[in-house]
């Protein structure tokens, strides 16, 4: 169960950051979260939003290069140790966690998470095993909009 997750290419120079985000505010598309990952040339927008695929038919045509990955939302007790037995999970399941970020919005006493993980699959499997509340689109979009 995977969430998509798009990544935008931007120029690590002053106001890059704006033209997709305007473009998807005019295109009344909400963004559930994002990170920006830069260097020194150029940054990487990580955006999820829940018509994933009209956000990029609307980045693309604006001339943004876009690439779809999928990503694993999770929810997690939001208390000292919550995430660290969640990543002690991963670790026992021998699954690499290759980045995360938050949601911005907060589920009574859990967070929600995106992770991207060397294999998807066998970090879903060993969640789901735990009892770790997986997320798919709909579900994380209902989550979000009440």
């Amino acid at each position: 169960m995977t969430v998509k997750q798009l990544s935008i290419f931007l120029e690590n120079k002053p106001g890059t950051l704006t033209g997709p985000c305007r473009l998807l505010a005019e295109a009344g598309i909400n963004i559930q979260t994002f990170a920006l990952a830069d260097t020194k040339e150029f940054g990487i927008l990580r955006l999820i939003v829940h018509e994933w695929e009209k956000a990029k038919q609307v980045l693309e045509q604006n001339g943004c290069v876009v690439r779809i990955t999928d990503v694993v939302a999770l929810e997690v007790p939001d208390h000292p140790g919550g995430l660290v037995h969640l990543l002690e999970i991963l670790e026992q399941a021998g699954v690499n966690v290759e980045y995360t970020y938050a949601f911005t919005d907060k589920l009574g006493d859990r967070v929600l998470l995106a992770f991207r993980f060397g294999d998807n699959e066998a970090a879903v499997k060993a969640l789901q095993a735990a009892k770790v509340n997986v997320l798919g689109t709909t579900e994380l979009a209902r989550r979000l909009n009440t």
